[in-house]
């Protein structure tokens, strides 16, 4: 026999023993569990992002055995990090560190305005910046690590699949399987961002998010496709650290939320730097011999085909739910076809009983952090405490932190006159001049409030949206109002704290009906 002949044979036989042992171990192990109705497990998670650790955490509470199992497949250019999910690693965390950078450029540029004597010029280190976010995120899962070890919940660094309804296969990064029975599974493993199959070069040459934060080096004269919050806010914060940024938009901004706001963000953008190429779509990416990358793409105007070349693209185009290998469809829980993201009812259930779902990964959830981290406490609370508790995804507060903050809570005008009708509702509004804006003599025509509320009554609030400083601080105390039934009488009765930008939402007056200037003058 060759030895390339004895190689295959061995690899062959290696492989059968391997599988061999693996139905071994998976008979047994369904043999104990029928016979003794004992299960490894009373909970495991699969997902170590923020909604699978609080809900792991939160059943430990209850005195049960509880294992999480994470695992982070590299993204195609190679990024992967540790415990935490997307938040802690490549999201909300990292984002939120290099936003701030980027507002600390603009604030050095207002100091002088001030009497700073700052020499010129100013400039951004990438490495130091890069290093100092990562260092942060590194505590940041090593702290899960030890929260679990104290809570007694189990870490396993594996890639979990379902085997049955009560069975979980994981599979080590050196390929040792590991079997564990369950009572009870949650799917917690979120999602990842997508690049697309038909622009040639795409993948092969760009970045996501998920390499986007852990670059050692500054990623220069960018191209971000696609304008959903992860687009603008990573197209912000390039620009304001000095950047040289393009954001190519298929169709509109900020899908899914008001789109008056979303107008202002990107004019605000435009005028902060950012630049932008409407109606287009990208059709290849190419490295040329100089390193640089060439894209190319079609442009619904005037100019039909266009070129260019970018030191990166970032593609911000959406994220595709983490579900392919889990094999749940072969053991009977429903996806919805088009996303690939598990069906659930109002308790979080798959179609398989004990079989759940949290975060991201869920249909119709809201694809946000808190919301994975709500659910995943109150699920563990029903399965294993007394609560018949329901988390409740009605207006939810969110913030998008691009260079001009945009935060909303409640309804967006377009869905409030879809669902009550133009007469049915009253829109107060005003633009207003933030303090901060005024000795640094910036352009405040974007900074923007608008309440929505049902005409009748005492008017109940339907939305707020905000658009100006510290955006997230602003929204998070008014979000509490929504859930006490807030209106727009209350509004009126509300003494502001002065002088704040969060006081001009309790003075409006202007509605737009009126069609009166809303510009708010003096104090």
């Amino acid at each position: 026999m060759t030895p390339e002949g004895s190689f295959h044979s061995n690899n062959m036989a290696a492989f059968c023993k391997g599988r061999s042992r693996f139905k071994r171990v998976l008979l047994q192990q369904t043999l104990i569990r029928n016979l003794s109705g004992k299960f490894d497990y009373d909970l495991v998670v699969i997902g170590g992002g923020s909604g699978g650790l609080a809900c792991s955490k939160e059943a430990a509470q209850f005195g049960k055995k509880v294992a999480v199992l994470d695992y982070v497949e590299p993204s195609p250019k190679g990024t992967k990090w540790g415990l935490g999910g997307t938040c802690v690693n490549v999201g909300c965390i990292p984002k939120k560190l290099m936003h701030q950078s980027a507002l600390l450029g603009t604030a050095v540029k207002d100091a002088r305005k001030y009497g700073w004597n700052i020499p010129t010029p100013v400039s951004l280190d990438w490495a130091t910046m890069a290093e100092a976010v990562q260092n942060h995120v590194r505590s940041l899962n090593w702290g899960h690590r030890v929260q679990l070890q104290d809570k007694k919940v189990q870490y396993l660094n594996v890639k979990g699949s379902l085997v049955d309804e009560h069975t979980i296969r994981g599979v080590s990064k050196a390929g040792k399987e590991t079997i564990m029975t369950a009572e009870n599974i949650v799917i917690a493993t979120g999602m990842r961002p997508k690049f697309p199959a038909d622009v040639p070069g795409a993948a092969e040459h760009g970045i996501s998010s998920d390499d986007l934060f852990w670059l050692k080096e500054s990623p220069g004269k960018t191209l971000v496709v696609g304008a959903s919050y992860v687009a603008l806010e990573c197209a912000g914060f390039l620009t304001g650290v000095g950047l040289d940024t393009t954001v190519m938009v298929r169709s509109i901004a900020l899908r899914g939320f008001d789109q008056q706001m979303a107008g202002l963000v990107t004019d605000y953008m435009d005028s902060y730097g950012t630049k932008f190429s409407w109606n287009c779509i990208p059709k290849k990416v190419e490295k040329l011999a100089s390193g640089a990358l060439q894209v190319t793409w079609d442009d619904a105007g005037p100019r039909g085909e266009n070129r260019e070349t970018f030191d990166s693209v970032l593609w911000a185009i959406g994220r595709a739910a983490e579900t392919g290998m889990l094999n749940l469809e072969k053991i009977g829980v429903a996806l919805q076809k088009e996303s690939g993201k598990i069906i659930l009812a109002d308790n979080e259930a798959s179609t398989v009983p004990n079989i759940y779902a949290i975060g991201d990964i869920g249909k119709d959830r809201p694809e946000l952090t808190p919301v994975a981290i709500k659910a995943g406490k109150l699920l563990a609370r029903r399965l294993f405490g007394a609560s018949r508790e329901l988390m409740n995804y009605d207006n939810i507060a969110t913030t998008v932190f691009t260079p001009l903050e945009y935060g909303c809570v409640g309804l967006s005008e377009e869905e409030a006159e879809r669902r009550h009708g133009k007469d049915g509702i009253e829109v107060y509004h005003a633009f207003y001049k933030p303090l901060e804006f005024i000795v640094a003599e910036r352009d405040a025509s974007q900074c923007y409030i608008k309440v929505v509320c049902l005409r009748e009554g005492d008017q109940p609030i339907l939305g707020l949206h905000f658009t100006g400083p510290n955006a997230g601080e602003v929204t998070q105390g008014f979000a509490l109002g929504f859930q006490c039934g807030a209106t727009y009488r209350h509004l009126l009765e509300t003494v502001g704290i002065h002088p704040t930008c969060a006081e001009e939402i309790i003075k409006l007056n202007i509605t737009k009906r009126s069609g009166l200037d809303a510009t708010v003058t003096g104090c």
